[in-house]
């Protein structure tokens, strides 16, 4: 599946049968030889009084706390396998989630906001930058850039990955672009991927959580993805902070099949 061009494999885990190893999952992602993605994603048995539990690993085969555009596909895959549903919660590291599905359009919560801080002053690259940074349950480092197609995603997205100032974890890097009033464009490095990706569910969040902080402006805001789906960016500003967060974009079934893994 894939939202928004972030691109996943799904599988049914609800029997527990599934144990991928770390190298599996690369193998799985690898686009070359296996079936290629930036993740995979198990449904399983919720643990709480969720309907389902989320399970996330990243293209490096370790496991994250949450991802946006996955959560989406998340949604519509168990309503195919398990449903069909048109609202269901499930659990994440990052927190309990809910979606509403509407075909092919899935609404996701996301896990409130923290640790937003603005302006920041960093060398990076041979580069004085200035970035923001939240967290929207992955952490995320926010650059807005005046060229968006011009600016190196991939040099300076991976020196903002492994700056020491987002030490030991690391953080996703964005760089994002105004395109009028209420609407943004993006590109993402994301960590766990090591590479550009299409879109970022959870840094398209953080980017309109901190362009209206910037700019002083409620939501909804419009994010143009890499890919070129747009999505939109729903929350209550606080002060300080943001609640009932919402990422409203496409989720779609891409293929489906078989691979071995022995």
């Amino acid at each position: 599946m894939n939202g928004a061009g972030n691109d996943f494999v799904l599988l049914d885990n609800r029997t527990g049968e599934i144990k991928l190893k770390p190298e599996q999952i690369r193998v799985l992602c690898d686009r070359h030889r296996g079936v290629g993605a930036d993740g995979v994603l198990l449904v399983e048995p919720a643990e709480g009084r969720a309907d389902f539990r989320m399970r996330y690993y990243n293209a490096d085969g370790g496991e994250a706390e949450m991802c946006g555009n996955g959560a989406r596909c998340f949604a519509r895959f168990a309503s195919r396998v398990a449903g069909p549903f048109e609202r269901l919660r499930f659990e994440t590291v990052a927190g309990l989630i809910y979606a509403e599905l509407r075909d092919r359009i899935v609404t996701v919560n996301l896990s409130r906001p923290s640790d937003l801080r603005l302006n920041q002053k960093l060398e990076v690259a041979g580069e004085r930058l200035l970035l923001h940074s939240v967290n929207t349950g992955v952490p995320h480092a926010i650059v807005f850039v005046s060229e968006l197609d011009a600016t190196d995603v991939v040099g300076l997205g991976s020196a903002i990955r492994y700056h020491t100032a987002f030490q030991p974890k690391g953080t996703n890097a964005n760089f994002v672009q105004e395109l009028e009033p209420g609407s943004i464009a993006i590109r993402t490095y994301e960590r766990g991927v090591e590479a550009e990706t299409l879109a970022c569910g959870t840094g398209i969040s953080a980017a309109a959580l901190v362009y209206s902080e910037l700019t002083d402006r409620n939501g909804p805001v419009r994010v143009r993805a890499r890919g070129g789906d747009q999505l939109e960016v729903s929350f209550r500003r606080l002060k300080p902070g943001f609640e009932d967060v919402e990422l409203t974009g496409p989720a779609e079934f891409s293929f489906e099949g078989t691979i071995n893994l022995s």
